[in-house]
């Protein structure tokens, strides 16, 4: 699995980020309608087909099966109303988000592509439940996954990567590090170059 993990919340971030050299994406639409998600995860998957890069579906299974993609991102919520099985005879591969020890045991009875563990720093994305999970949690969630891909998530920076990865993960996520950076285009380089 790639170490930098780019997520993104439309369609123009991907056209921007993914030429760079990006070679995994998250497109996490939120609160928008469903004809424009459809639109915008046509044309992500052009774009990510053209570039080489692996694009991840947040939520919308359905669609991404619709539009032949190949990867798909479920948070705990959105596993009660999945079709597992469709995903699978798909040939659909899929992560799992989790913050405790139960929500982990959830998501490893489904065999994921990987899980996501957060989030390991404070976060300003989302109003999160849970507190930062920290390093000694990434180390812990990797003994406890094993051989399954473990992505942190949460208040990631360039500058925290290292330890992150250091810890265990075999993915670090970014979200807010790149989308409110000065120059997203050279914040996106040295992620690149830092995880490469």
């Amino acid at each position: 699995m790639e170490k930098f993990y780019l997520i993104v919340g439309h369609v123009d971030w991907i056209a921007r980020l993914v030429p760079l050299g990006v070679k995994l994406v998250q497109l996490r639409i939120k609160d928008t309608p469903i004809d424009e998600v459809r639109a915008q995860i046509r044309r992500a998957k052009q774009i990510c087909d053209a570039h080489d890069c692996q694009l991840i579906v947040n939520d919308y299974w359905q669609i991404a099966m619709e539009e032949h993609c190949d990867f798909v991102h479920l948070g705990q919520e959105d596993m009660d109303a999945a079709d597992f099985e469709a995903i699978r005879a798909a040939n659909i591969r899929f992560g799992l988000s989790t913050h405790d020890e139960g929500e982990l045991d959830r998501a490893l009875s489904f065999n994921p592509a990987y899980v996501a563990l957060g989030p390991v720093y404070p976060t300003i994305l989302k109003k999160m439940k849970w507190a930062p999970q920290g390093l000694e949690r990434v180390t812990r969630w990797k003994q406890m996954v094993g051989d399954v891909p473990l992505v942190g998530i949460g208040g990631l920076s360039v500058e925290r990567a290292p330890g992150v990865l250091a810890a265990g993960a075999d993915s670090v996520a970014v979200v807010t590090d790149i989308q409110f950076a000065d120059d997203p285009e050279a914040r996106t380089r040295e992620w690149i170059k830092t995880c490469s």
